[in-house]
C-alpha cells in the first residue's frame, strides 16, 4: 500500500467518522434525511457513488485522479442518478409486492414492514428483481452514455453542460462489454442480491445502502475494463 492510498483512507475515515462518534450529527443526518429524501439520495450517490468510481480509477490505473476523468460532473452525474434511483426505489416497492398479492400471495406489503420472515424475504426479492430487470438496465446505459459525454469533453464543467450528442454515443458504445458483463453477469449475480439485502434493510437505510453499492459498481467498472484491456 503506498502513501497515497494511507492518505486517501485517512481522508475518508476523517470524513464519515463524526457520524459514528458524534450523536449530535448522526441525529441531524437522520432528522435530514427524513425530511428531505430527494435531497439526500442526490449528496449520498453524489458522494459514495463518485467515490467508487475514484476506487475504480485506483485499480485499473493507478491513480485517484488525472486530467479529463471530470471528478465534478461525474459527482453531478451520479447525484441526478441518485434522484432516478429514489424515484425507482418508491415505485417498485410498492407495485411489486402488490403484484405478488394479485398473484395470490398474502400480506406483503405488511410483511416488507415487519421483522424479517420468508414472506418479506419474497417481497425484498421480488422488489430487487424487478427494479434491476426494468430500471437498471436503462440507468446503467444513461450513465455510460453521460460518462462517455463526460471523457469526449475532457471532464471540464462547461463541456459537461454543452449538449449531449446521445445518437452518436449510443451508436458508439461498446455494447459486447455492456451486455455480456454489466447486463448479463453484474445484474443477476450482483445487483438483485444485493439489492434484496437493501430491502431487508429499514427504509432509512436503503438508499443508503443503495449509494454504498456505488462503491461496489466502482470497482466491478473497474475489473471490467481490466478484463477489455488484457
Amino acid at each position: 500500500m503506498k502513501k497515497k492510498d494511507l492518505i486517501f483512507i485517512a481522508c475518508i475515515i476523517v470524513f464519515f467518522l463524526p457520524f459514528f462518534v458524534s450523536n449530535q450529527v448522526f441525529d441531524f443526518y437522520s432528522s435530514f434525511n427524513k425530511a428531505h429524501g430527494m435531497i439526500m439520495s442526490f449528496i449520498k450517490f453524489a458522494i459514495l457513488a463518485t467515490l467508487g468510481e475514484v476506487i475504480g480509477l485506483r485499480i485499473s490505473e493507478g491513480i485517484y485522479n488525472k486530467k479529463g476523468f471530470g471528478l465534478f460532473p461525474r459527482a453531478i452525474v451520479w447525484g441526478f442518478l441518485g434522484l432516478t434511483i429514489k424515484f425507482a426505489f418508491i415505485i417498485f416497492s410498492v407495485g411489486a409486492p402488490a403484484f405478488l398479492e394479485y398473484l395470490g400471495v398474502s400480506d406483503v406489503s405488511q410483511a416488507m414492514e415487519n421483522g424479517f420472515t420468508t414472506t418479506k424475504l419474497l417481497g425484498a426479492f421480488s422488489i430487487s428483481a424487478s427494479l434491476n430487470l426494468a430500471y437498471a438496465p436503462v440507468m446503467m446505459t444513461l450513465h455510460k452514455i453521460l460518462d462517455n459525454h463526460i471523457l469526449s469533453n475532457k471532464g471540464t464543467l462547461s463541456g459537461f453542460f454543452s449538449p449531449i450528442k446521445f445518437g452518436e454515443i449510443m451508436t458508439n458504445l461498446d455494447w459486447s462489454t455492456q451486455w455480456n458483463f454489466i447486463f448479463k453477469k453484474s445484474i443477476p449475480f450482483f445487483w438483485i442480491p444485493a439489492q434484496t439485502i437493501t430491502f431487508l434493510l429499514p427504509k432509512e437505510f436503503q438508499i443508503l445502502f443503495a449509494a454504498l453499492l456505488g462503491v461496489a459498481l466502482g470497482v466491478i467498472l473497474a475489473f471490467a475494463n481490466l478484463k477489455k484491456t488484457n
